[in-house]
């Protein structure tokens, strides 16, 4: 049984960590939906730019199923990078997108909960004053749309590297996004608020770099599986990260790997044949 989740959100949340600086997951259980289709998961999960990168959502899934050896994991990609909070209203194509998307998977998995990412866009002009509301306008909305009341969400906190430099210095209120977004969590059912404390950036200032996004998706997964906050990093982060890191792949894994590399042109066709010959014969 596949068991999805939705992703929402911008950029952070899309990914725009650099793929070469981390280990790349390949898992079989873990799918993408993409052309209406189930597919295994690659790194960039959700393709809204062709800088997409590393997001939170593939150390989710890998953590997830650490815990979870019979099913399947769906991630059903809808972020949008740069978007506003206000262009995730429900009158407004982004949210429409997502239901659409959300519906689709449904009838090939079990919806089981939402990614949530959004806020650097809103970190200016006051804008957290009406954050709350409007959020709750879209969560609401979203949960009647599915039939999904009691569905957990996870809402993910700004770095404490904003403000600072590059794009980033231009999100000056994003610590009273911070706040709504905690209070919101801590207030409404089913919501749980995950910190991006201590984690750190692409030379942007604004993104989330390759490393922090697997841990900013532990930190996610923690949030999903034990129905509660996480207010501090996990005091594990890098040994989960290695872990996940040295699981062997299986067969099926490891021939889609050297397809990607054939197809990529990593490798000669003849090294592709000499590799499968290799395979079979362990």
């Amino acid at each position: 049984m596949v068991k999805s989740f939705l992703m929402l959100g911008q950029s952070n949340m899309a990914g725009r960590g650099f793929i070469h600086e981390v280990t790349p997951i390949y898992n079989e259980r873990i799918q993408m939906l993409r052309n209406g289709r189930w597919q295994m998961m690659t790194e960039p999960i959700n393709y809204d730019r062709p800088v997409s990168g590393i997001s939170l959502a593939g150390s989710f899934a890998d953590a997830w199923c650490g815990e979870n050896q019979e099913d399947t994991i769906g991630l059903i990609p809808c972020a949008e990078g740069g978007s506003t909070l206000d262009e995730w209203a429900v009158d407004q194509p982004l949210f429409r997108h997502a239901i659409t998307e959300a519906k689709f998977a449904m009838q090939s998995s079990e919806l089981s909960g939402i990614l949530w990412h959004q806020g650097e866009s809103d970190s200016i002009n006051g804008n957290y004053k009406v954050y709350y509301k409007k959020l709750l306008l879209i969560i609401e909305a979203l949960r009647k749309e599915l039939n999904a009341p009691d569905i957990p969400l996870i809402i993910g906190g700004l770095g404490d590297y904003l403000g600072k430099e590059g794009f980033g210095k231009h999100c000056i209120e994003y610590n009273f996004i911070n706040e709504e977004l905690q209070r919101f969590a801590f207030e409404q059912d089913n919501c749980y608020f995950v910190t991006a404390l201590g984690l750190t950036s692409n030379p942007d200032g604004i993104h989330i770099d390759a490393i922090s996004q697997r841990k900013f998706g532990l930190r996610y997964f923690e949030a999903f599986f034990n129905k509660q906050h996480v207010l501090k990093p996990l005091i594990n982060e890098d040994e989960l990260i290695k872990l996940n890191d040295a699981r062997t792949h299986t067969k099926s894994e490891k021939m889609y790997i050297k397809i990607m590399d054939l197809s990529l042109g990593k490798i000669s066709y003849d090294e592709f044949e000499s590799q499968l010959v290799q395979m079979s014969n362990v």
